[in-house]
Formats: structure tokens, sequence, C-alpha cells
């Protein structure tokens, strides 16, 4: 016989979203257990970055000296390298917010901390390698979820499944929710390259006709992800590796001392981009956030900090029926009112971004000097409309704020 637990809320995945609704919901005296299938937190495909909307949820938990404590590093204006000229594109500086700067942590760092945050509440409880392979439904609507773990097979029954397991979510398929695709013209190959002392500390971007690098600093490395045009892995890597490493070394050449690092294509991960959003985030008994409602593109690094203002949102809306007993189908519509235009607004200028900026420069072979586009031109001449590009990344579309804990 399987094993068989009943909670109020049973959260699938332990990914920004997932840990951060779990926390909130056992803050605010709701009996919730999140079900993460990996036995940690580790991987490398995790976005990085900690925006000011992030961290200004994370103040207003009083938890923001703790946090700013773990080894992190901080961006207050967003650069890069772009046709041999260096450039600011966003300026945190002035944001009306606690932290004015983006954070880059690794995000296992990130959800170590939540968990560890969220085991001081008696009403929350983690499982790791608990993997859930379909979800148990009545006439009334989704009931609970069925799980694999190491000790064998895991029946949660709960007032409330949440489905926060990514964008290839079980829980969304299971629930024959239907998805609309936006399209992606990009992938991206992910990939380590050692840090040297001298090497500039800064993350940024590196952008060249027909190539674009981003770095990312993890101090003794960097965490390369270089944009492809979407379904071209194949035909890259039918190249020698050494052929790559001088793409990355044309893009950005001070990795041209590091670049042998990459001995073969076993060391090169592909990333496929999709974006996609749920027509409906819910049915009863069930609903999806994060990247199981809308999957994002990495442009702006904002796909962590949706994700948890999803969490916000729905943690506001929902604890209170939550804890008299289920929510019902008019709660949950009001979680997807809340967020979904600010998912969309921000997905409409991602895809902006990849088919009008990054799929033209990667189009683009002509290696010969080019000239800024006349937007950056202006960014670059006037630094108080840097003001704009941060305050679209930095806080985003309708941000969140964390409502009272029940004591």
């Amino acid at each position: 016989m399987p094993e068989a637990l009943a909670v109020r809320c049973c959260i699938v995945g332990g990914g920004p979203a997932g840990m951060m609704l779990g926390f909130l919901l056992a803050r605010a005296g709701v009996d919730v257990l999140v079900l993460e299938k990996h036995a940690d937190f580790f991987r490398d495909f995790r976005g990085d970055t900690i925006h000011p909307s992030t961290l200004e949820v994370i103040y207003e938990l009083g938890l923001l000296d703790e946090f700013l404590a773990l080894p992190h590093q901080e961006v207050r204006e967003l650069s890069g390298e772009i046709f041999g000229s260096a450039v600011t594109l966003a300026d945190f500086t002035h944001l009306p917010v606690h932290c004015r700067f983006l954070a880059f942590m690794p995000q296992w760092d990130f959800l170590n901390f939540l968990a560890g945050q969220a085991r001081r509440f008696p009403h929350f409880a983690l499982r790791m390698q608990a993997e859930v392979t379909d979800l148990i439904e009545t006439h009334s609507g989704v009931c609970g979820v069925k799980a694999l773990t190491p000790a064998g097979l895991l029946d949660v029954h709960a007032d409330l499944v949440v489905g926060a397991d990514g964008r290839h979510a079980t829980v969304r398929n299971c629930a024959a929710l239907v998805t609309e695709e936006l399209g992606a013209p990009i992938d991206v190959l992910w990939f380590r390259l050692p840090r040297r002392p001298e090497d500039r500390e800064q993350t940024g971007g590196y952008i060249q006709p027909g190539a674009f690098l981003a770095l990312i600093n993890r101090d003794t490395y960097w965490q390369c992800g270089y944009v492809i045009p979407k379904g071209a892995f194949e035909a890259i890597r039918a190249e020698d590796i050494a052929a790559f490493r001088a793409r990355i070394a044309s893009v950005a050449p001070f990795t041209a001392m590091t670049v042998d690092a990459l001995e073969s294509w076993d060391a090169v991960k592909l990333l496929t981009v999709q974006v996609d959003r749920l027509r409906q985030w819910c049915k009863p008994g069930l609903l999806c956030i994060g990247d199981a409602a809308h999957a994002m593109s990495p442009v702006g690094g904002v796909g962590i900090n949706l994700a948890i203002q999803d969490a916000v949102a729905a943690a506001n809306i929902l604890a209170a029926p939550l804890r008299k007993g289920p929510a019902g189908i008019a709660a949950l519509q009001a979680v997807q009112r809340r967020r979904e235009w600010p998912v969309r607004v921000t997905q409409r200028m991602q895809v902006a971004v990849q088919e009008r900026v990054i799929a033209r420069v990667l189009q683009d072979r002509d290696r010969r000097a080019r000239k800024l586009p006349l937007l950056l031109r202006l960014l670059q001449r006037f630094a108080a409309l840097r003001r704009i590009p941060a305050r679209l990344i930095g806080i985003g579309v309708r941000p969140e704020h964390v409502g009272a804990a029940v004591h």
C-alpha cells in the first residue's frame, strides 16, 4: 500500500515559486507540503538573478540581512560590450526600493535559504526525492497527487494542489491545461570557463555581429550562455570543438586564455528556450504558478522574479480561505487575474527583444564595425533614460507585497 498523507496545500516543485509559496503559506498558518523530485537544489540551468523586486519581498519578510550575508554579487548598473563599445543599459540606483541592485547568487543557495527559513514554521514540510507522477481526481476536481519516493509510492491528499514544477510541468500536463505558444527564435548553449583573478568581476554580456555571449561571475568560474538560433545546435556541434572555442574567444577576447578548458562537446549543454502561458491557470482544486503557468524567455533574467511575484500574490489571496478549508475556484481564478496581465506585458517585451534585437544580431554575420542602434546611443548620452529599463527589469509590472503573518 502507498504511504498516505493529508495536508491543506500540496506544492509540486521546489523551485523559486514553490519554495516561496510554501514559506508564505506556512508563515500564514496553513499546513503545506512541498514535493521536490531531486535530492538537492543543485542545478546549473536555474537562474541566478535576484532582482530588486524579490529583494524587497525578502526585506518585507525581515530576512534581508541574513540573505545578503550569503555570498553574492551586487550589480548596480547593467552593462556590456556591444560591437566593441562598452554600454550601460540600466541604472538601478534610483529605484524606490531598499536594494537598488541586482543580486547574482546561485539559485541553489537561494532555495536552501528559503527552505531553512520555512522549516522554522511548524506548518511547513518539504519532501525531497518525491517525484509526482499523477494527480488524484474525483468528480469535483483535483484532490491530491501520486508521487514516487525512494521508500516507495506516496499518495498526498490535499485541499489544494499547486503546480510549481516548471516549464516541463507534470502537473499541468496531467491536468490537460491548454498552453499558448508564443515562440522563441533562440536557444542557449550553457558551459563553464575558469575565471582568472585578473578577469573583470562584473557579470555582463558581449555582442558582436552573429554572436551573443552572457557571462555570470561565480567567483572561481564563469557560467557562460552562448545564444544561438533556434535549432542550430546540431549544425554547430558538427564542427570541431576548437571552432566553437574560437567563436567564444572572438566575442569576448579575454576568454582566449581559458577557453581551452572546453575539451569536448560533453562540457556544453543545450538549454531550449520557450515562451508560453496557460490559457487557464487553474481548475477546481488545482493552481499553476511560475514557469508551470508561463514559461519565460531568459531575456532580462526576470523569470525567477515573476515566479516569486506569483507566489506572493497566491499567498495573499489564498492563505485566509485555506486556513478554513478548500479554496474555491473563484479564489484560484483571482490569482490568475492578478498575475496574468504583468506576465503578458513582460512576455510581450521579451518576444520583441528576441525577434527585433537578438535574432537580428545572430543573423548578421558581417564582422565590419557597427554603429550602436539609436536607442542605445540615447541611453549612453542621457544617463537618466537608463532608469526606464532599470524599472522594467528590476521591479517589473505590478510588483507584489507580502501580507501580514499570522501569530
